[in-house]
Order: structure tokens, then sequence, then C-alpha cells
């Protein structure tokens, strides 16, 4: 890093004051700054198996309300991973212990969109479909948390967003789910 960037380190010791939060799941194969373009420093991380942002989730809520209250990031993206172990095994129907409790969340979003993803072809098809809505439901889970609403009540600038990397080919799939007010989150905006 230094015979690129002479300064690098010492930037980075001075301030953390990161725009983005990036909520992502823990797959080594989806590397956050990678993917984003951006150096340490400039992207606040929190992952966990298949990017939930369950309410209950006492890191996942510090990691948010210290992004969004201390930090101000003025993006949160939640980004799931087509191909994603984790969404597969939440409706595989093998046991594994602890992560079938983790898992839950996933496994209710596919039952609320069964009809849908009973017409598409088991498999691939399937399982990114569910990878999309998952983060779909992230991303409200997010939107519709207190310190959310909170941070748009005083007019802070915050929007979440919804995307999916795919292994395959190195793109992202931007959903079109973005959030950036509670008229927004409520269907009004």
């Amino acid at each position: 890093m230094v015979s690129d960037d002479a300064d690098f380190f010492r930037r980075l010791v001075r301030q953390q004051a990161p725009e983005y939060l990036w909520i992502g799941c823990s797959d080594s194969r989806v590397p956050a700054n990678d993917i984003v373009g951006l150096d340490p420093g400039e992207l606040f991380v929190h992952r966990n198996v298949a990017n939930l942002a369950p309410p209950q989730d006492a890191n996942y809520l510090s990691v948010l309300q210290f992004a969004v209250a201390v930090l101000k990031v003025k993006h949160i993206l939640v980004v799931g991973h087509y191909g994603c172990g984790g969404v597969k095994a939440a409706v595989d129907g093998k046991r594994r212990g602890l992560v079938d409790h983790w898992l839950h969340p996933i496994r209710e979003v596919c039952n609320e969109h069964h009809a849908e993803l009973e017409a598409l072809p088991q498999g691939g098809p399937r399982l990114d479909r569910l990878c999309e809505l998952n983060v779909i439901r992230q991303v409200r889970n997010v939107a519709s948390d207190l310190f959310l609403q909170d941070a748009w009540g005083r007019g802070q600038p915050v929007s979440v967003h919804g995307w999916v990397y795919s292994l395959a080919n190195g793109l992202v799939n931007d959903l079109n789910v973005t959030v950036s007010s509670l008229a927004e989150l409520n269907g009004r905006g």
C-alpha cells in the first residue's frame, strides 16, 4: 500500500468517515471493498450468514446505530449474492443446528412468496429469486428500524439500497428497492 500511496496509513489512522454501510453475507467470495471499489476506511462493513438484518440481533443493531447516528453514513447497502449457501441451507430441508434458527427469516420469505418461487425451475433460478427476495426483505427491515426513522425525522439524508452480487460474473444487480424516507417505506414516496 505504501509503495502505491505513501500517505495511505497516515490518512487511515486519522479518521473513519465512511459514507457507506455494507450489510452483506459472510461468504469469503464476496469482498465488500473490492466490489464497490472503495479503500479501507471508506466502507463500514457488517457481515453475517445470508446478509440478514433481523430486528432482534444486537450485533447488527449496534452496527446500524453507530453507522447512522455516529458515522452519519448516507447509504446503506444490503447486498446478497447469487449462489448463497445460507439461502440454500434455509430451504433444503437438512438440519444443521444453530444456523437453522438464524436462517428462519429466509424460510418465512420463502413461504410468503411460495407461489412465485414454485413457478420457477428448481435449483438455480428459484434460489436466485429467493436471494433477491431475501435482500428485499432485509432492506425493509433496515428501513423499518427506529434508528433510520429517527434519522429521517432529523432530516438526515440516508438511503437503503438492495443489491445482489453475482459470483459468476462479478456484476451487481440493483434490485431498485431503495428507501430514502419514511414516506417511501410506507409507499407514499
